[in-house]
């Protein structure tokens, strides 16, 4: 039985049966919409973009070399521990919000708001990101077809205006608000297309592989004045010794904890789970499925990639279409530039839809103002997405993204630790919910998971962790000033104490 001092205080949980309830009031509900296929769709709709049209390339050009597919096999295997936890979780609590959901059932609700803050800055600051990568790509498409028109330009100093970022935020988010079937509707042609233009360039690479391309697979570890160092190079490197964490050992560590960007997503389809027609079924089914899809054409992409050319002709700027551009295969450069328009689209509208389903639980409990969950005629929180829609826009379009990747891989990462841990606590506490997924081998599984995704968070860079720290510390002041105090989960056991 639970107590008084159980029910108040910042560790207040709240119950799953209490969660899924929550579920069924009018004002909030959201419509069941999703199957199985729609869910692989997400899941491959927005882990199948920025990976492959520009992560590969880039990071085998400046820290990994050759051994970027082993770097994607890493964090695939890091992705996968996780994926077995999320999957026991969205299927025993079929609700949005994900990990904040899982958390408040677990942790209690200070973890729970640290989560759905923490999740703000996977889903929200990777939007941005993402939106800023099509810009280019944007620019690249309208020169193929004769019109050299910038998506960008500079507004003097730190601040520029990207108009093609701002466009991209505004369509979706409309989509967005007109159905989450709507939604999935135009990701599945879309993904269509894009996983299409990745195949055919996987089969015209094979033709230009050269074996010697890849030698060294693991290169040289790179002195400190030509790599990584001081508050950019990875944690593990600074404590283990190394100079930089470019090239060697180190390099193919840190690039595993940068690929893991390109995955990031396939914890959306957890945050849909309220809107999936059968849950119990399709969650699991839908994470696994598109984790294993997206794994298979990274490490192929990969391999092709630094076959066709040494990874010393790469660089921090080169993308999958460098490659063919520097064996003069013009024709495919113009396709793949294509094919990333319309990859990172739908990446960018599933993280948007993760970061709405997060904020509208968070609002539905009160740690954010409520009338952000109200759903309107299309069965979706309007106000939610114009909210988020709005803030992506606004950092899309003012401030440089690059140095923002690597904050949204420390948040997935600290995301999926909790969750992790998560699976054994619940396990414990309520041994008797039916759990329609179980993780094999708890807690041997999720105490492989943690382990795999803390040892990816310490190839990040020191300064990655520091603006990390940073963003935990205003979170916690957003609770104290207004979350703690305005908890439906809070009042309503006030209420229940106040009544005995």
């Amino acid at each position: 039985m639970t107590t008084v001092g159980d029910r108040r205080g910042i560790w207040r949980t709240k119950s799953v049966e209490q969660s899924i309830q929550d579920t069924d009031e009018p004002d909030t509900k959201l419509r069941k919409d999703l199957t199985t296929w729609d869910l692989i769709v997400f899941g491959v709709a927005v882990v199948v973009g920025a990976g492959i049209f520009t992560l590969a390339a880039s990071t085998a050009g400046t820290v990994a070399g050759p051994s970027v597919s082993l770097a994607f096999v890493i964090a695939a295997i890091a992705c996968g521990l996780a994926a077995l936890c999320y999957a026991e979780f969205a299927s025993t609590v079929p609700v949005a919000g994900s990990a904040y959901t899982f958390s408040y059932a677990t942790f209690g609700e200070l973890i729970a708001w640290i989560i759905g803050w923490d999740l703000v800055l996977e889903f929200a600051v990777g939007s941005a990101v993402v939106s800023k990568a099509w810009s280019k790509y944007l620019h690249q498409v309208l020169g193929v077809i004769g019109l050299d028109v910038p998506t960008s330009f500079s507004l003097g100093g730190f601040f520029a205006f990207d108009w093609g970022a701002l466009l991209l935020v505004a369509v979706l988010a409309t989509l967005l608000a007109l159905g989450t079937k709507l939604s999935s509707r135009v990701s599945a042609v879309f993904t269509v297309i894009k996983v299409g233009i990745v195949l055919l360039v996987i089969i015209v690479g094979l033709a230009f592989v050269k074996a010697a391309n890849y030698t060294p697979f693991i290169p040289p570890a790179a002195p400190a004045g030509e790599g990584k160092s001081g508050l950019t190079q990875s944690l593990l490197s600074l404590f283990g010794g190394g100079g930089s964490s470019t090239y060697g050992i180190y390099g193919l560590l840190a690039a595993a904890s940068l690929v893991f960007f390109a995955f990031i997503g396939f914890d959306v389809v957890a945050t849909t789970a309220e809107e999936t027609r059968d849950p119990q079924k399709s969650l699991p089914r839908g994470i696994f499925g598109s984790l294993a899809i997206v794994t298979v054409l990274y490490v192929a992409v990969a391999l092709v990639l630094t076959g066709m050319v040494s990874y010393t002709q790469l660089d921090e700027n080169s993308t999958l279409a460098t490659a063919f551009g520097e064996l003069g295969v013009t024709w495919a450069e113009a396709i793949i530039s294509i094919g990333a328009l319309v990859g990172l689209t739908t990446v960018v509208m599933v993280l948007m839809l993760g970061q709405i389903r997060v904020l509208f639980a968070m609002s539905r409990d009160g740690l954010l103002p409520s009338g952000l969950a109200r759903t309107g005629g299309h069965g979706t929180p309007v106000r939610a997405t114009v909210l988020v829609g709005a803030v992506v826009a606004l950092v899309a379009t003012f401030f440089p993204a690059g140095a923002l990747e690597e904050m949204v891989n420390i948040g997935t990462l600290f995301a999926f630790v909790l969750v992790s841990v998560g699976v054994i606590i619940l396990r414990r506490t309520r041994p008797d919910l039916h759990r329609a997924f179980r993780t094999p081998l708890v807690p041997l599984v999720p105490i492989l998971s943690v382990l795999a995704c803390v040892w990816l968070m310490l190839n990040l860079s020191v300064e990655t962790w520091l603006r990390f720290l940073v963003w935990m510390v205003v979170g916690f002041v957003v609770y104290f000033v207004y979350g703690r105090s305005h908890s439906r989960l809070g009042r309503r056991q006030a209420g229940t104490a106040t009544e005995r």
